[in-house]
């Protein structure tokens, strides 16, 4: 029998995640991204539906931009990625692992009805994985 098997995302997501608007300034934002250890946020509008996403890559992308046209600062919506990926929070922990491994990505917004109710971060998903097999085994 498959421990990891019957898990869902509800059962490791980060139920009340980092989130940016668009509005909210990139040097706050990046700031916060640093001060809690994390590498990106999912970012919503005012109804919490997913809009984007930042990451320390599109900081880096504006921070090239910036220095190339002698700008600074700017709001998240002008950084984010728009083109998001996201995950429901039934889905299944193996599908989500799959995806984590053909994307290369690390993060994705978990949603349901388009509104973020978490985030599946992949070192959670390792972490899970290796906590279920150790149960089995010692079980």
């Amino acid at each position: 029998m498959n421990p990891v098997k019957g898990m869902r995302v509800r059962d490791i997501m980060v139920t009340k995640p980092v989130v940016f608007t668009s509005d909210t300034d990139l040097l706050d934002a990046v700031s916060t991204l640093v001060d809690r250890h994390i590498t990106g946020a999912p970012v919503v509008d005012a109804r919490g539906n997913l809009v984007g996403l930042l990451t320390e890559r599109d900081f880096l992308q504006a921070t090239l931009v910036a220095g190339y046209h002698g700008e600074r600062g700017g709001c998240v919506g002008d950084y984010m990625s728009r083109d998001v990926e996201a995950v429901n929070a039934d889905d299944s922990l193996l599908d989500v692992a799959t995806r984590f491994i053909e994307t290369k990505r690390r993060r994705y917004p978990v949603i349901e009805d388009n509104r973020v109710v978490g985030v599946v971060v992949r070192r959670d998903v390792l972490r899970a994985v290796m906590r279920a097999f150790e149960l089995y085994s010692a079980g």
